[in-house]
């Protein structure tokens, strides 16, 4: 019993007083200690760091300035890359549609301009370029409780029209079955007439005396 209570208290003292004498020399191996800081706190992130743009690491001739309301996102770039890989480099949102320049959701105003960002490549003759981009508002619409009143005469009125319209397609399905055995009778009934009629001449032809 003594040796189980010295045990125990021995555990709860290093407990208290930290790590033990080995994890604390392998955790100084390592550089973990009191003072140590991650590397991902000390690490400012390009966007929000003063360094300038050719610091950042960032490759291009050109100086790319994205404005979207009041916010101002730049980067560089090089001659003949597109724009929308461009945005994606500078973190710059830009709602796109049909990605070939046709519907316009993307244009965007540069130099007096309207271009297209998604079909747009930085000219080789530029040396800076500052484009506007459309503010895109989004609303995020609550769907509301998961079990809320509405959501149950919601669900009960999508049931009764999935069950109107299931029995609309079942009476059109069995209208055309019918328009489709009715034809198939008719084509029938012809088809008989027409052996019979060939019958009967053939057997004129074995006999002329009998009467058709």
């Amino acid at each position: 019993r003594f040796l189980i209570f010295a045990l125990l208290a021995e555990a709860s003292l290093s407990f208290h007083l930290g790590a033990s004498p080995r994890r604390q020399v392998s955790l100084s191996a390592v550089g973990v200690g009191k003072k140590y800081e991650p590397k991902w706190k000390k690490k400012e992130t390009l966007g929000g760091s003063d360094l300038d743009l050719k610091d950042k690491g960032l490759k291009g001739t050109i100086q790319i300035v994205f404005r979207q309301g009041n916010e101002t996102k730049s980067t560089m770039a090089l001659p003949g890359q597109p724009l929308s890989d461009v945005a994606a480099q500078a973190g710059q949102f830009i709602k796109y549609g049909c990605g070939k320049g046709e519907c316009g959701t993307c244009e965007a105003m540069c130099d007096g301009k309207w271009i297209r960002p998604c079909t747009t490549a930085v000219p080789a003759d530029a040396t800076e370029m500052t484009i506007q981009v459309k503010e895109v508002k989004t609303k995020a619409k609550s769907s509301g409780k998961f079990y809320s009143v509405r959501s149950f005469f919601m669900g009960f009125y999508n049931n009764l029209l999935g069950m109107v319209g299931f029995a609309k397609a079942r009476r059109n399905a069995k209208n055309n079955w019918q328009e489709r055995q009715d034809y198939e009778d008719l084509i029938q009934k012809i088809t008989m007439e027409k052996k019979a009629a060939r019958l009967a001449r053939e057997q004129q032809d074995i006999d002329p005396n009998l009467k058709p």
